[in-house]
């Protein structure tokens, strides 16, 4: 399972106390007590591994390390270690304490959420001519705690989109090595499947219907990964009753949930070509070029068909 929604609270850790100590050494009286160590951070780091959110099912609280407190001798607490959680690039992290919003978008981008406490001075650090044996310290200062929300967001150059069951996955199967599930019936696809077709990323998108900006079907839960895909592959139905409304469900749903979506350049395939005539074919096609000129029939067992698909895989990989 996908997990591309969490919340989670995060906490950094607390700064250690300083150290009230004199020396115990003959003719070396004074203070020497040592400060705190710095309570460890909490950060965030890009991965290419998009499942990478599924650690935050059931752990919800991260906690990094106190820091631990000074002693005599002028002997510092340790700081306390930081933790960094991995995270799929294409995350976005937003502050629900302070509404702050960043997005992850590089491997290896780091993104310090909480901050660890300062520690505190020893006695040490408060003696002066006038106050040869101080007998305070600091405490420690107590680290940052905040929630966090983790949306991921795909990151593909071509997102496919269409109905259930109208031949993403098996298109995507065939022009990459993905292995995603295909099957006779609608909603296959329960999770986004990922290709990689020459330079390209491929995402291939659980199947929408009427109502899902709304939530029905699959609904928004996976809209928001085609909001990053550079260019859309619409696959529709050649078999269709009416193809046309299919495309225009499809684009209507697109644009309720982010209108740039309608704006992406787009290709439309009539997939399941095979399915139907000659004739039914062309009345198809025609009538879908009056909605969007870059229409093309499509068939995964018609290589001819599938040639002119990957063709303009190559002039996107091309351009990139």
């Amino acid at each position: 399972m996908l997990i591309d929604d969490v919340t989670i609270s995060v906490v950094a850790g607390h700064g250690g106390k300083g150290a009230v100590a004199f020396n115990k050494n003959m003719k070396s009286l004074g203070p020497v007590g040592g400060s705190g160590g710095s309570g460890g951070s909490v950060w965030l780091e890009g991965t290419a591994d998009l499942g990478a959110l599924r650690r935050f099912r059931y752990t919800k609280r991260i906690v990094a390390e106190n820091g631990k407190d000074g002693r005599g001798q002028f002997v510092d607490g340790r700081d306390g270690a930081d933790v960094t959680e991995r995270v799929p690039v294409g995350t976005v992290v937003t502050n629900l304490g302070t509404g702050a919003v960043h997005e992850i978008v590089k491997i290896g981008e780091r993104l310090r959420v909480v901050t660890g406490g300062k520690g505190g001075k020893g006695n040490f650090h408060f003696r002066s001519s006038t106050n040869t044996t101080p007998l305070q310290a600091q405490v420690g200062i107590e680290g940052e705690a905040t929630t966090l929300r983790l949306e991921l967001k795909l990151i593909a150059d071509v997102g496919l989109v269409g109905l259930p069951n109208v031949g993403k996955s098996a298109f995507l199967n065939a022009v990459t090595r993905a292995n995603a599930k295909v099957a006779n019936y609608a909603f296959t696809t329960l999770e986004p499947n990922l290709g990689a077709y020459d330079t390209l990323i491929l995402a291939d998108i659980p199947g929408l219907i009427e109502g899902a900006s709304g939530g029905k079907g699959l609904g928004m839960k996976f809209l928001r990964h085609i909001e990053r895909t550079r260019t859309l592959f619409h696959f529709v139905a050649a078999d269709s009753a009416n193809p046309v409304k299919d495309y225009r469900t499809v684009r209507a749903e697109l644009k309720a949930h982010q209108g740039e979506l309608a704006e992406k350049p787009e290709y439309v395939f009539l997939s399941r070509a095979d399915n139907v005539d000659a004739t039914t074919l062309a009345t198809h096609t025609a009538a879908l070029k009056r909605e969007n000129p870059n229409v093309r029939a499509l068939s995964i067992i018609d290589d001819t068909l599938l040639h002119e698909a990957r063709k303009i895989l190559n002039h996107l990989a091309a351009k990139k």
